[in-house]
């Protein structure tokens, strides 16, 4: 018979396992952020490094938005999935929002 003690280890191991899984699984892509923020961002903010300026100068550039102190990617898809008055609704889903948060963390 196996240990109550042993028992507990191998069940915290296998659900820090499913967990790594899990996440690896829906791992957020910066690369579909990209092509996203050029579809539906770049009018008012500048997305890219090689973007000389955004239509609106009123939006912050992503790359500002990156660097501020208390950057989260998940505060920034929460936010992505809230319509706003000064942003369109652009319909994104969770993964979407994910995706472009993550390459807005990307241009830290």
């Amino acid at each position: 018979m196996i240990g109550h003690t042993k028992l507990r280890c191998i069940y915290w191991c296998l659900v820090s396992a499913a967990i790594v899984a899990a996440t690896s699984a829906f791992a957020a892509d910066p690369t579909n952020g990209r092509r996203l923020a050029e579809r539906w961002c770049q009018a008012c903010h500048v997305v890219t490094p090689t973007q000389v300026r955004a239509t609106i100068d009123q939006a912050p550039p992503f790359a500002t938005i990156a660097k501020t102190p208390d950057f989260d990617a998940a505060k920034i898809a929460l936010f992505l999935l809230n319509p706003h008055p000064k942003m369109p609704d652009m319909g994104l889903s969770r993964s979407d929002a994910a995706d472009l948060a993550a390459y807005i963390a990307a241009l830290k």
